[in-house]
């Protein structure tokens, strides 16, 4: 597995965020791809964290910040727990429409504009929200590296 560098832009603070989301998106992506299902559904530490499961729950995340608690809309939000039938394509087919059920609603909004149903939270806006995650996804796309090399060995990014 290459490794792979970040984007540098020295764009506007909305192009920077979507760019570096994005590319942790597909570093957790790179990081499923290729490994047989059992080995992904397998937790590899004492929590009980797995590739599998790190997808799924970067689908609910995402679908909970931005969709239910930014936009306000009543959605099922998806199950991060693993299953035996899941598999990585499905769990790679549940997080990218996620983002195409995301990217929509955050490119029509203003960075400022608050979360509308987030009731146990002081007001956030969508640079928070995107902000967020960002670090959430970056900090599990860490985990799913470590997971990988205990697997077969691949690294990189």
């Amino acid at each position: 597995m290459s490794d792979q560098k970040p984007p540098y832009l020295a764009e506007d603070e909305r192009a920077m965020l979507g760019a570096l989301l994005q590319f942790q998106r597909e570093s957790v992506v790179r990081k499923i791809t290729g490994v047989e299902d059992a080995a992904a559904r397998r937790p590899m530490v004492p929590t009980g964290t797995s590739l599998l499961w790190l997808v799924k729950h970067l689908a609910y995340a995402e679908t909970l910040w931005v969709v239910q608690r930014f936009a306000g809309e009543d959605v099922e939000l998806p199950d991060a727990t693993v299953y035996e039938h899941d598999t990585v394509v499905s769990a790679i087919e549940l997080y990218r429409s996620t983002w195409s059920r995301v990217d929509p609603i955050v490119a029509a909004a203003s960075l400022d504009d608050l979360a509308r149903d987030a009731p146990d939270y002081p007001p956030v806006n969508v640079r928070w929200v995107l902000a967020h995650l960002l670090e959430e996804t970056a900090r599990h796309a860490g985990h799913a590296d470590i997971l990988r090399e205990l697997i077969d060995g691949q690294i990189g990014r």
